[in-house]
């Protein structure tokens, strides 16, 4: 008897081609407010980091240039690969809105909203490793499919 994983897994393709595209879009979204409202991810970067301001413009292109190689299926393996750097990067921004209430003001949000917000990284990076491969687990496969959805209708309602 075939499982319901089995049933589906020809439509994979298409679902993980979705989620690339959907993800890609959004990233270049964000990389483009990092130049058009630098203030919002210069305050949320932590005080450790120097040249600030540079780092968000650099993280900004970066985010760019993943989120449009995830969107052309050649390049979306170095995509999926670029965007675990820069999740991995960015993280410490995460962390630091948690903890910093001029942060949290000009972010527009609480520390509850913070909180929240800092689980959703995970699966983030889950499914760039997963773009990131032609063939993982079926474990990861699982996690990237059921988590795909409420991470991005998270992320949509910022």
């Amino acid at each position: 008897m075939c499982s319901l994983y089995e049933k589906f897994s020809k439509y994979m393709h298409y679902y993980k081609s979705i989620a690339a595209i959907t993800l890609g879009l959004m990233y270049i979204v964000v990389g483009i407010k990092h130049f058009t409202e630098p203030e919002i991810f210069i305050a949320i970067t932590p005080p450790f980091i120097y040249f600030r301001e540079a780092a968000v413009y650099f993280t900004g292109l970066i985010e760019i240039a993943g989120g449009a190689l995830l969107l052309i299926n050649k390049y979306r393996k170095k995509g999926g690969a670029l965007m675990i750097i820069l999740l991995l990067l960015v993280f410490p921004a995460n962390i630091y809105l948690v903890f910093s209430e001029e942060a949290q003001i000009v972010f527009q949000g609480t520390r509850a909203d913070a909180i929240i917000r800092l689980p959703f990284q995970i699966p983030l990076i889950f499914i760039a490793y997963w773009h990131s491969k032609e063939r993982v687990s079926k474990w990861v496969e699982l996690f990237c499919i059921l988590s795909f959805p409420p991470t991005i209708i998270y992320f949509l309602s910022l």
